[in-house]
Order: structure tokens, then C-alpha cells, then sequence
């Protein structure tokens, strides 16, 4: 059975791609989930209208996420973090990612912590540029703060 791909799926084919897959696998998987079309010309005219909402959708993303980013990178914008120290400044606890995206939040910005792209957790006072991947292209640099409370 001949079908058009909704979805780019693993060892088939890219979105938009028709392909020959076996009649059970098109009618009890892909055309209920979605992921394809039964080949026809009224398809192939739906695809591509899929195809433009999705490129518009998708550049709207890249757009605010730079937005984002630029405000994120303004020196009024770094984020301080005050934590209890013991000898040779060293903290007590540590900065995680969740404190840094509490802390976003506090001056507007609504970060989800899993795209704070912290390697381990921050355990000593400084300044520290911390990314954050706010789209798949756009990688922002937010300065934490980490002094002494």
C-alpha cells in the first residue's frame, strides 16, 4: 500500500516522502496514528499545506526564542543567588538548575530547568555564564551571581 508520510519516521522516510509499506502496517498503525496519508493527489495537497503551517510555526519559535535570548544576555538581567558559605568560600548545598529557573522566573523569563544547561551543580562563589537552550538553534548565556548570603 502506497502512503505519504505525515512524519519523519526511522527506517522509512522523511515527512512528505511516499512510500510502499505492507497494508497491515498502514491501516492498524500509521493512518491511525497519524503519522500517514493513503496516497492520493487531495493528500499530497494537505501534506503541503501541513508542510506551511509548519514552517511558519516553526520560524515564529526561532523568532521569540531569540527575543528571549537577547533580554536573557542584558547585564540587568543576571540573576544573583545568595548562599550560606563555610571555609574558603566554599557553599553550603549547592546552585542547581532548579534555583537558577526560580530565579528566572522571578525577573519574568519562564525557563524550563531541563533546558538550563548546567553540567554539574555550582558548589563554589563566583560569576558563572550558565547556557541555556532555548531552541534547537538558539543557545542563550545567562550570568549567575553567586555571593554570600
Amino acid at each position: 500500500m502506497k502512503v505519504i508520510l505525515r512524519q519523519a519516521i526511522n527506517n522509512l522516510g522523511d515527512i512528505g516522502d511516499m512510500v510502499v509499506v505492507s497494508d497491515g502496517y498502514a491501516r492498524n498503525y500509521l493512518i491511525p496514528k497519524g503519522l500517514a496519508y493513503l496516497a492520493s493527489k487531495s493528500s499530497l495537497r494537505v501534506l503541503e499545506e501541513e508542510k506551511k503551517q509548519l514552517h511558519i510555526r516553526q520560524n515564529r519559535e526561532l523568532k521569540t526564542a531569540e527575543e528571549i535570548a537577547k533580554q536573557l544576555e542584558k547585564p540587568e538581567n543576571s540573576i544573583t543567588i545568595h548562599m550560606q558559605t563555610g571555609e574558603e568560600d566554599k557553599l553550603f548545598g549547592s546552585v542547581t538548575k532548579e534555583m537558577i529557573a526560580e530565579k528566572l522566573a522571578e525577573k519574568g523569563f519562564d525557563v524550563d530547568k531541563r533546558k538550563i544547561a548546567l553540567d554539574e551543580p555550582i558548589k563554589v562563589l563566583g560569576i558563572y555564564t550558565v547556557p541555556i537552550k532555548l531552541h534547537s538553534n538558539v543557545t542563550a548565556k545567562a550570568k549567575v551571581w553567586v555571593v554570600r548570603q
